[in-house]
């Protein structure tokens, strides 16, 4: 059991860097960003769920809205979701590059 569950551990870590691999420089960019301020609560990848139950899957995040209605949130510094979500400040090339991610998710 504990070589299935490495196995599989082995195979989603896999599919994640093929799947950063493919990705142009912007969403790269967007990726970093929200491994470094979003993954310890919602999922950023194309599968698994959140760490955190009340914060949304960011590949789910399109069927709710456009990612794109996201833009002035970011700019002015978004405060939604979960009450322990921090606030966000991001600068326009940061945000360009956190919504082609998570188009990138879609």
């Amino acid at each position: 059991m504990k070589a299935v569950r490495l196995g599989l551990t082995l195979l989603a870590s896999l599919t994640a860097v093929d799947a950063a691999m493919a990705l142009s420089p912007s969403e790269q960019r967007g990726l970093v960003f929200a491994r470094a301020n979003c993954s310890q609560c919602h999922s950023i990848d194309p599968v698994g769920p959140s760490p955190l139950a009340i914060a949304p899957p960011f590949r789910t995040l399109h069927e709710r809205y456009p990612v794109e209605d996201l833009e002035e949130s970011l700019a002015e510094g978004i405060r939604t979701g979960h009450p322990s979500m921090p606030e966000f400040h991001l600068d326009p090339d940061q945000i360009t590059d956190f919504i082609a991610f998570l188009k990138s998710l879609e």
